[in-house]
């Protein structure tokens, strides 16, 4: 297989990141892990529309009781995205990773638990109006095949070979957004199915920040191969990032592979 300078470049960082982490306490890898799942909730979640206050997310990951009873819908969506993260990194231990329609369903009732007293998530039945995405999605009655032929492109072997990881996990959440088959959260999920391949691999997972937001959105109307240079650009600034995080912190020299 011919691996891009592109790719490349990102399998250096990689290396040069486990090395640093290598080095890291166990102290100072559990303090990188609660700055990154802050990260990864609050920019997530603003992807969304959703903007938390940092005392919001504190309060709500130290499982602090809401002096205010309108913040407990907040903390309970903080906790909810905090217990997908968890899910996604469990996934990700699997040997082999399988993401299946029962996958994606405890993916959706990670971030709404309280519906699975209802019989768990429901396709979607209109195409709304007014809605954070604009790309084109599928047709209600068209959901129902898109996600078999989502799942079924997901865990076919042929698409893997040649294919560089970082690729392969943007193109599986592209596709599952043009089906979009929920009224909530199709945006995280797909992200999350992202995140879990990515994890699988061995890679951190991508963060798409908020001041990326007009572009990833612009990106999935433009297609699969635009929404891979923003997630591969996305990875490249968290590793840069991450590195420079850890060299910092070991007192080592600020420079990037």
């Amino acid at each position: 297989m011919v691996v891009s300078t592109k790719a490349s470049a990102l399998e250096q960082k990689l290396a040069t990141l486990r090395q640093l982490m290598s080095r890291a306490t166990p102290a100072q890898r559990s303090d990188y892990q609660y700055r990154l799942d802050v990260s990864w909730i609050y920019h997530d979640a603003a992807i969304e529309g959703i903007v938390y206050e940092p005392s919001e997310l504190r309060a709500a990951l130290h499982e602090s009781v809401a002096s205010d009873n309108s913040l407990i819908p907040v903390y309970d969506e903080i906790r909810n995205a905090k217990a997908s993260i968890e899910l996604a990194r469990e996934l990700a231990k699997a040997p082999k990773l399988e993401i299946t329609m029962d996958t994606i369903r405890q993916m959706y009732l990670a971030l709404s638990p309280s519906e699975a007293e209802s019989g768990g998530p429901k396709f979607r039945k209109d195409m709304p109006l007014h809605r954070q995405y604009f790309h084109e999605i599928s047709q209600p009655d068209k959901i129902a095949q898109g996600m078999k032929q989502v799942v079924q492109w997901i865990g076919a072997q042929e698409v893997r070979p040649g294919v560089h990881l970082v690729r392969y996990a943007s193109k599986a959440h592209y596709k599952f957004l043009q089906v979009f088959p929920y009224n909530k959260h199709s945006g995280r999920i797909a992200r999350l199915i992202m995140n879990t391949i990515l994890l699988h691999g061995g890679y951190p997972p991508v963060i798409l920040h908020a001041t990326d937001r007009q572009g990833y959105y612009d990106a999935l109307r433009q297609g699969s191969e635009r929404v891979s240079i923003v997630v591969r650009s996305a990875l490249t600034n968290d590793l840069n990032s991450t590195i420079r995080f850890f060299s910092r912190l070991l007192g080592l020299p600020d420079t990037l592979p």
